[in-house]
């Protein structure tokens, strides 16, 4: 098998003058890009980084972060891609779990990083126009263009994803070269991406999306147009400009795409594909994205940065709400609740149409091996070869899963679990409602009581909002007994609805 420093040679052999990457300062070639990529490989082991080291990278989606990614591809360095909101604290826990030996930062990043004592302590690299005089600007540090060398093996680790961590500290997620590589190829075969696609690099690298994205690109001799800050004016410009293919986002950048005041079919005529994963996409926004696109082909991806992909649905449109079937690398369960409470085993199986524990099989040629330095999350996760998601859903009498939302966030109202996805796929349908969460509050009677916080596209009230869901297929007990109006609904940088901040009483009211 190919690590993935090979891999890019592959491509960059195999199509040289094909364009490779894009960005607002420059247009590269494979063959180019692949010069740029030995300079950043020839600076690493200048400064004395070798096979199994690591560096981190506090960056946005720009030519430094995706070069930076193959350069460690092919000397065996390990990429620790952070997030560039992170604040002090987290760069600090991070980089000195990661063990990390250089940090890479830049404007939107510069802040956190003079504040976090960990990363200061390193050498580090300035990206963009940052100016320190401590620091070296990386067009200073990676010096004269020259050809990459593939110095690597599938068994050394290719990059380092710390987790969301939406209760405590972020969990590193260690990924080989090997599992890197079937996780793209699983990808391109999945999406059916021929070759020379065209995708928009928005998702961070950061974020098992965004890797894949950049991995899957080089595979097909693909061009990745990067989009260093999510902008959906911005987004529409470049998809019309360089004729994008296909796109492959979180549905809260496709509900913003197809909002925009500057919004049209024909701005997106080229995009032939779409693919979601991140979170549950809502009725109303995917039927709304099948009308304005009218893709060829609409992928409902669910997976995780452990093991990149659980299940695929290729008809996204045709059957909201499912997820669809294991992926080709995958074994999937859906087991009943108290078996992970109990840590009981992986056979105590949930009937079809019952509720569970979404569960995969770690022999996934995709599958990470453990967290990084936390044996603890490894104890909870990690059962007789099997990982447990923390997700819950169930098979429909098809045979097809459906993801109904995380454990933590089951409601539990008169002894009753309640999810709050199926709630918000309701809600998601009126016209008044542009966005919508559900979560559950403390009951001195019921325990918890079902609430839904509601982002208005017009002036609408709790009474007829209770009467649309009355004139449901929603059982009684899981109508919201209370709505809110506000303005946002607090989400992760990718997208994922922060029930917790909620609950906490964290929002606007409108």
């Amino acid at each position: 098998m190919l690590d993935l420093g090979r891999t890019f040679l592959q491509a960059a052999e195999r199509e040289p003058g094909r364009l490779a990457f894009v960005d607002a300062q420059r247009r590269l070639s494979y063959a180019q890009w692949a010069l740029h990529i030995g300079a950043a490989q020839a600076a690493l082991e200048r400064e004395g980084l070798r096979n199994g080291d690591r560096i981190a990278t506090v960056l946005q989606n720009r030519f430094e972060s995706a070069t930076l990614h193959w350069a460690c591809q092919m000397s065996g360095i390990t990429i620790v891609p952070l997030n560039w909101r992170s604040k002090p604290d987290e760069i600090d826990y991070c980089v000195d779990n990661a063990d990390a030996k250089l940090v890479f930062y830049e404007p939107a990043s510069a802040e956190s990083f003079t504040s976090s004592q960990a990363a200061r302590r390193l050498p580090a690299v300035a990206c963009a126009d940052v100016v320190r005089a401590s620091h070296p600007s990386y067009a200073e540090w990676t010096g004269a263009a020259c050809n990459p060398r593939a110095c690597a093996s599938v068994e050394d680790f290719s990059v380092m994803l710390f987790t969301s961590g939406t209760t405590g500290k972020p969990k590193g997620v260690p990924r080989r070269h090997r599992a890197e590589r079937a996780a793209a190829i699983a990808h391109v075969a999945q999406n059916l991406y021929p070759r020379h696609e065209v995708t928009l690099g928005v998702m961070p690298l950061y974020h098992t999306m965004g890797v894949r994205t950049l991995l899957s690109l080089c595979v097909i001799n693909g061009a990745y147009v990067a989009l260093p800050k999510w902008d959906a004016e911005t987004a529409l410009t470049l998809i019309e400009k360089e004729k994008v293919t296909h796109l492959y986002l979180v549905p809260t950048l496709y509900h913003d795409l197809v909002n925009a005041p500057g919004f049209a079919p024909e701005r997106v005529r080229t995009v032939r594909k779409l693919g979601f994963a991140g979170a549950p996409m809502h009725d109303a926004l995917l039927l709304k994205l099948d009308k304005a696109f009218r893709p060829e082909l609409f992928v409902n991806h669910y997976g995780s940065s452990e093991i990149y992909t659980f299940t695929i649905n290729q008809r996204a449109a045709h059957k909201p709400g499912s997820a669809g079937r294991a992926g080709v690398n995958a074994r999937i369960r859906v087991v009943k609740l108290d078996t992970a409470t109990k840590r009981m085993g992986v056979e105590d199986l949930a009937a079809p149409r019952e509720e569970g524990q979404i569960i995969c099989e770690l022999s996934s040629d995709e599958a990470f091996e453990g967290y990084w330095k936390r044996d603890d999350a490894n104890q909870k996760a990690l059962h007789d070869g099997w990982y447990f998601t923390g997700d819950t859903g169930y098979f429909d009498a098809d045979g097809e899963l459906f993801v109904t939302g995380r454990v933590d966030d089951m409601i539990i109202s008169g002894g009753e679990n309640i999810s709050p996805v199926e709630i918000e796929s309701i809600l998601s349908l009126h016209p008044s409602v542009d966005e919508v969460a559900v979560a559950g509050l403390k009951d001195e009677r019921w325990g918890q009581r079902v609430v839904a916080f509601v982002k208005c596209s017009a002036v609408i009230d709790p009474e007829t909002l209770d009467a649309y869901c009355r004139q449901s297929d929603l059982m009684n007990l899981k109508r919201p007994r209370e709505y809110v109006f506000v303005k946002e609904i607090p989400k992760s940088p990718v997208g994922k609805v922060l029930r917790r901040k909620l609950v906490a009483g964290e929002y606007e009211r409108a």
